[in-house]
Formats: structure tokens, C-alpha cells, sequence
């Protein structure tokens, strides 16, 4: 009965902590809407200027058939995008652990790949690569492979010396050493690398879709954004905006569950403050 008793008020804390970990964001989310909401109101903006959110819900619902269209080819890029970047990031970071010289000569290119603006590779990419679709599916590559090298190699190193000190006397091979020790070590930042490089896998599709200026059927929510504007229908333009950011958000949300099944239970990074 002692045991249960202080078990109780532990998970009832525990229970506390994830109530106001929605509860907080969602408050301030409602305060900011209902303070556009009123703004617009009260300075009697024009919808042609800035919508009220109340419209702007109004038209996501009359106009989802055209948006949830676009929705699926921006998150069908993204998706392909994240998953190509991920595997592609994972080599790299591999092979530049097993080898300081590799990544010495190699790391400066990734930094380069990084800090070169997609928009003004986009186009040649594009030009090159004769299926759009695949074409954009680089370009979102691109943008989002840095982060997955840099996190997962900094994890691959970041081994603690008596741990490995303790794996060579043990005569532990090369690849002992990667799944056993560098492996389970890195995960924690790979993991961090993930919820970097989906939000920005899906900046990249945004942006690739932009410069592909693709229309019709097939088009993204970049097209719905230009359209829109071309068009004066800002509302329609608005729900295209919160349909990337709530997009962004569950993005990252999955990639927060994942780290935190893998996670949970053995790394500090996981556990639930009290």
C-alpha cells in the first residue's frame, strides 16, 4: 500500500506535465488567433489585405478539394525527399567516422552543399533532371542532407573514451564497434538531426515547386500560394500557408514520437521531468 501511494502521486505528476505541454501551446495559439481576429475587425482590413481567420477557415473548407490535391504532392515530395536525405546523410556520416582523412576532405563539400542557396541551383537541377517530380525530390534532398550528416557524425564520435578504450581490449572488430557502441551512442542526435531535417525537406519541396512553377493536377501547395496571389484571393492563400505550417508541425511531431519510442527508458534526453 506505501508503494502505491507514492506511485500515485508520481504518475499523477506525470500526468500534470503532458496536460500543460498541450494545454500551453494550444492558449497561446487560441490568444494569437483571437487577437488577429480582432485586429482585422477593428481596422476593418480588407480580405484582399489580410484575411481574418475566420475566413480564412471558411475558404480552406470550400476550397479543400484543389488544396488537399496540392497538399498531397507537397507532402508526397517532402516524404521522398526526408526518406532519400536520411539514407543518403546515414552513409556519408558512416563512412566519414571510419576514417578522420575521409571526413577531412570530404566535410568542407558538405558544408558547401549547405550554405549554397537552393534557389539558385533549383533551376539547373531541374533543367537537367528531365522528371519534375524527381527534380524536386532532389532539391528538397539537398536542403535537408546537412543537418543528418553533421548530427549523425557528431554522434558517431561522440563515444565515450572508456567505453571504447574497453571495446579494443576486448579485440572488438570495426564493425562491433560501429553497431555496438557508436551506433546506440549516435542515436540520440541522429534522432536530433530528423526533427531538423523534415522541417526543412519540406521548405525545400515548397521551394522547388516554386522555381518548377509546375501546374495543373500535379500541382504543389507552392502553386496554390502563386495562383492565389495572381489572382488577388489572399484568403485562398492564407489556407495554403497554414496548411505548410500545420504540415511543419506534424513533421516534427512524428519525428518527437519516434526519438521518443527509441529513446525512452534509457536516455536522459527522454525522461519525463518530475
Amino acid at each position: 500500500m506505501k508503494i502505491n501511494a507514492k506511485m500515485k502521486p508520481r504518475s499523477q505528476r506525470l500526468k500534470n506535465v503532458a496536460w500543460r505541454k498541450y494545454f500551453f501551446p494550444l492558449f497561446i495559439g487560441l490568444v494569437l488567433l483571437g487577437l488577429w481576429h480582432s485586429t482585422v475587425v477593428v481596422m476593418e482590413l480588407p480580405p484582399y489585405l489580410v484575411p481574418s481567420p475566420v475566413l480564412m477557415f471558411k475558404t480552406l473548407i470550400k476550397d479543400w478539394l484543389p488544396l488537399g490535391l496540392a497538399l498531397y504532392t507537397t507532402v508526397k515530395i517532402t516524404l521522398l525527399a526526408f526518406g532519400l536525405a536520411t539514407v543518403v546523410g546515414t552513409v556519408i556520416s558512416f563512412v566519414f567516422v571510419q576514417s578522420p582523412l575521409i571526413e577531412m576532405a570530404l566535410f568542407p563539400y558538405a558544408v558547401l552543399l549547405q550554405v549554397t542557396p537552393i534557389v539558385a541551383i533549383a533551376p539547373l537541377i531541374i533543367i537537367w533532371v528531365k522528371d519534375v517530380t524527381f527534380s524536386m525530390v532532389l532539391c528538397a534532398s539537398l536542403v535537408a542532407l546537412f543537418p543528418i550528416i553533421s548530427n549523425t557524425t557528431l554522434g558517431l564520435k561522440s563515444v565515450e573514451p572508456d567505453l571504447m578504450s574497453y571495446f579494443k581490449l576486448n579485440r572488438a572488430t570495426r564493425w562491433q564497434i560501429l553497431t555496438r557502441l557508436r551506433i546506440p551512442s549516435a542515436l540520440p542526435y541522429f534522432f536530433g538531426g530528423l526533427r531538423i531535417s523534415s522541417g526543412l525537406a519540406l521548405i525545400g519541396a515548397v521551394v522547388a515547386e516554386f522555381v518548377a512553377g509546375t501546374g495543373g493536377t500535379g500541382s504543389g501547395l507552392a502553386y496554390q500560394i502563386l495562383q492565389a496571389g495572381f489572382q488577388l484571393n489572399i484568403p485562398r492563400m492564407f489556407a495554403a500557408l497554414l496548411l505548410i505550417s500545420l504540415t511543419g508541425v506534424a513533421l516534427f511531431l512524428s519525428m518527437a514520437w519516434i526519438s521518443n519510442k527509441a529513446l525512452r527508458g534509457w536516455h536522459a534526453s527522454e525522461f519525463q521531468s518530475e
